[in-house]
């Protein structure tokens, strides 16, 4: 009883760290392209740091068999693009003003966010 009650404990704490604790990676995109790896159910990075009034180009490499991670959703900039199994995927943004723009999946289990400045 005592080993099922510690491993629920720890479960719990994982969970929490994970979702609530940890801190995503952020990448600032200093060249024309940067790559987004799809994996594990996450975008590496999952933020990204633009600058304004730039069109900007963002390679996604899809590792991630799931079919949730098929595809990527820019609902500001009404992009919607499929995303191949191990091979990348480019996708042009235009120019776009300061702010946050998120991207997911279709069901937004896969999460990031553009931070335009």
């Amino acid at each position: 009883m005592i080993i099922i009650n510690s491993l629920g404990v720890v479960l719990i704490a994982l969970i929490v760290w994970w979702f609530w604790l940890s801190t995503p990676q952020i990448s600032t995109a200093a060249t024309e392209e940067l790559i987004v790896l799809v994996e594990n159910g996450t975008y590496q990075p999952s933020t990204i740091k633009l600058s304004s009034n730039q069109p900007t180009s963002i390679v996604f490499l899809r590792k991630d068999g799931s079919p949730c991670a098929a595809t990527v959703l820019f609902p500001d900039l009404d992009v919607n693009e499929e995303l191949p199994l191990g091979r990348h995927k480019s996708i042009a943004l235009p120019a776009l003003n300061k702010g946050e723009y998120p991207f997911h999946c279709q069901m937004q289990m896969y999460r990031g966010t553009l931070l335009v400045e």
